[in-house]
């Protein structure tokens, strides 16, 4: 999915929170609610310049493509409270503050793999590392291989984020109520970067890297008043102007991309 795609989604997500003002059945929801929820999310990436800034180096990687990494379905791996953080996962709980209308605080666990060996434009220098890679460089088209740089946000991409919500009940069905979710929302990344760069160790720590904003739709499926089932599309951006990619506090990386992640989740309502 190419990046123009991906900003018209995340504009098209935009507007419709704003044009989505006039709904009138909040179904099952009234002001002091709570909800929480768990599931799992496919996310997709645009193409993004990659910056890399050290004592030694200062150079960008171009159009640089990523995808997420899923892991295998298995009950142990998804259902087992000591290793259901390992998949790409959201969590969610929210407060409503009016009967269509809730905040809320989430973590949004994704997985940004660069593709190793994919052949890309490089601009900068590279000096004293003991390598082939020294050099200056204009533009030269160089495969990334695992000599030169391995790259992933992949424990994970960590967005912790606050949200608001707009809900509009739209059909009722005996026991189960069908319901229309738009929101945006804005937060900070997380990743645990799982970086190597040349012959520099190896780094995979934590480390407060940027920002993220977003939009979303939604539709939310109501079983028996208090259990819900959701599936949400979101569209989101992302700037990592400060990322960590060796042991050395000098070397760091920097990056902006969007991104589109679909959420498959379930959820429980208390009501109050």
């Amino acid at each position: 999915m190419n990046i123009s795609s991906i900003r018209l989604l995340f504009l098209c997500l935009s507007l419709t929170f704003f044009t989505n003002s006039s709904a009138q059945n909040t179904g099952n929801y009234n002001k002091g609610d709570i909800y929480s929820y768990w599931g799992w999310n496919w996310s997709w990436y645009s193409k993004s310049d990659i910056n890399f800034k050290g004592d030694n180096y200062d150079f960008t990687i171009h159009n640089v493509s990523a995808q997420d990494r899923q892991t295998a379905f298995t009950l142990d791996k998804y259902l087992n409270p000591s290793s259901m953080t390992i998949p790409q996962y959201n969590f969610r709980v929210g407060y409503f503050i009016k009967k269509n209308i809730d905040i809320s605080f989430g973590i949004d666990h994704m997985k940004y793999v660069m593709q190793q060996d994919q052949l890309s434009r490089i601009s900068g220098f590279i000096e004293n590392s003991g390598t082939v890679y020294d050099g200056v460089y204009d533009n030269t088209l160089l495969p990334i291989s695992d000599g030169f740089l391995q790259f992933e946000h992949s424990d994970g991409l960590n967005y912790i984020n606050f949200e608001i919500r707009k809900h509009n009940m739209f059909l009722e069905q005996n026991n189960i109520k069908f319901s229309s979710i738009t929101g945006m929302g804005l937060g900070f990344m997380l990743p645990k970067t799982n970086a190597k760069l040349l012959t520099n160790d190896r780094n995979d720590n934590f480390y407060l890297s940027g920002y993220g904003v977003h939009a979303l739709t939604g539709l939310n499926v109501s079983l028996f008043k208090n259990f819900f089932i959701q599936t949400e599309f979101k569209g989101g951006f992302t700037s990592l102007p400060s990322i960590r990619t060796t042991t050395n506090k000098s070397d760091t990386a920097s990056q902006n991309f969007f991104y589109i992640q679909y959420n498959l989740v379930f959820g429980y309502l208390w009501n109050f």
